[in-house]
């Protein structure tokens, strides 16, 4: 990142989302790295936690959380007007494949619904600045990879790569795009996308694959192993992503996408063997954890491989992963084995025990 984390009259930053696990990582650098005030919109769901946020003494004035769902027209647009922003981060998302099996109709509400309340809002909000603000004002939409669908053996995502989803979850993320990208044909609105590979990291709501894994073995559990286990991901440490993300909103060209990806590509199989190597070192008892893979019916709908080509953002702002693979995936087992208190908490007040989910064909 540059030495100034904003641009001089970015004083004002509206993060949707910022209560979720990319959001949360935001809106702490935010604070710690800038003197702007934050406004938090998120709807504080299942997934929702704001203690990274609450622990942090910058927070203490400068962060302010606005709860409502995005999908409520009125309130968007309220929300927006109270926090006046000079930039805009959208990341407030329904995010897990397996839930959008299960309950697709959320998804559409919040990714669909919720992008298009919140794109209303903010062109009425853009219009009404004056020019000098007008002139700053940037939308930054935050996306998936996934959206591109499933590669084969070769080749990787690029900004040019065709949508192609695949899930329910996909789909309305790719929605979203094409609406974000409309509002800036149709209607001006200054806006810059991202679409991203699976972000790992400290602070994730545990029913994702690495902290599964990781509060699987540790409690002498099954793990399950979707399928064959040879899908394959592009992993991408959150803190590298935010080194991104801010780049991308405050020096990214108007209208363009980024694609960001970590140089991270491993199948299931590996990332699940390399934590059980991991712990079999950390947390001894009941080693080697590698017993403990279980294979389970594959998800419906499993794209086979993702993987990110990030040139043009490489290229255009310097970015690249400060993180390799390893190095991460080490700081992310060790943050889950000296903080099961917390994930203990937000399973328990989610109501979500650690079962599988998504099994619906």
């Amino acid at each position: 990142m540059p030495d100034s984390l904003l641009p001089a009259g970015i004083n004002r930053v509206l993060v949707t989302g910022g209560a979720g696990f990319i959001g949360g990582a935001v809106v702490r650098r935010l604070l710690t790295g800038s003197d702007a005030l934050v406004f938090n919109l998120d709807k504080c769901g299942y997934a929702s936690d704001l203690a990274s946020i609450e622990a942090l003494p910058e927070s203490k004035g400068r962060h302010q959380l606005l709860q409502l769902d995005l999908a409520d027209t009125e309130a968007t647009a309220a929300a927006v007007q109270q926090a006046d922003p000079d930039l805009v981060m959208h990341l407030a998302a329904e995010s897990h494949v397996d839930r959008s099996i299960d309950g697709p109709g959320a998804f559409i509400s919040s990714n669909v619904n919720g992008t298009f309340s919140l794109l209303q809002a903010v062109r009425r909000h853009w219009e009404g600045l004056s020019e000098e603000r007008r002139s700053r004002f940037r939308f930054h939409h935050i996306s998936t990879d996934e959206v591109f669908g499933s590669l084969g053996a070769t080749g990787r995502f690029s900004e040019t790569t065709p949508y192609d989803p695949r899930s329910p979850y996909s789909a309305s993320k790719a929605a979203s795009d094409h609406l974000v990208n409309a509002w800036h044909h149709t209607y001006g609105l200054p806006v810059v996308l991202t679409n991203c590979s699976n972000n790992y990291g400290p602070w994730q709501f545990p029913e994702k694959l690495i902290p599964v894994v990781i509060l699987k073995a540790i409690a002498g559990e099954p793990i399950p192993l979707y399928g064959d286990g040879a899908n394959v991901r592009d992993w991408l440490f959150v803190e590298d992503h935010v080194d991104a993300l801010l780049l991308a909103a405050t020096r990214g060209q108007l209208g363009q996408s980024y694609c960001v990806g970590g140089h991270g590509e491993r199948s299931n199989r590996e990332v699940v063997e390399t934590i059980c190597q991991l712990l079999d070192e950390r947390w001894p008892e009941g080693a080697p954890h590698a017993r403990l893979i279980t294979r389970v019916a594959d998800r419906p709908g499993h794209d086979r491989r993702y993987a990110i080509d990030p040139a043009r953002i490489s290229a255009e702002l310097g970015w690249e992963p400060r993180h390799d693979f390893s190095s991460g995936l080490a700081v992310t087992v060790d943050w889950y084995l000296q903080n099961q208190e917390w994930c203990r908490s937000v399973r328990q007040r989610a109501g979500y025990s650690g079962e599988r989910i998504g099994t619906r064909a």
